[in-house]
């Protein structure tokens, strides 16, 4: 992967994570690193499992909400880690 491929990973999944927090009412105590390591394992799960099922020229909506979708639960479930962690 070249290095191009890293950074755009990391915008995408930054931007993946930040839509999937914004998605769930109320603070989420997770720092921005965990938000855009959630996106990113978010936006390849989604493209991993999307991506055969769909042929499009466009922007492929249906896999976008499948990612954050992804990212919804995984941001759930980091939350629900560290807040059951720290009691």
């Amino acid at each position: 992967m070249e290095v191009s491929g890293i950074i755009s990973a990391i915008i995408v999944g930054a931007v993946i994570g930040a839509l999937g927090r914004l998605v769930i009412p109320g603070k989420q105590d997770i720092q921005i690193w965990l938000t855009v390591v959630i996106g990113i394992v978010a936006a390849l799960i989604g493209s991993a499992i999307v991506g055969p099922l769909r042929d499009t020229d466009g922007v492929d909506w249906i896999e976008i909400v499948v990612q954050v979708g992804l990212a919804v639960v995984g941001v759930l479930l980091v939350t629900s880690l560290r807040a059951r962690r720290s009691t």
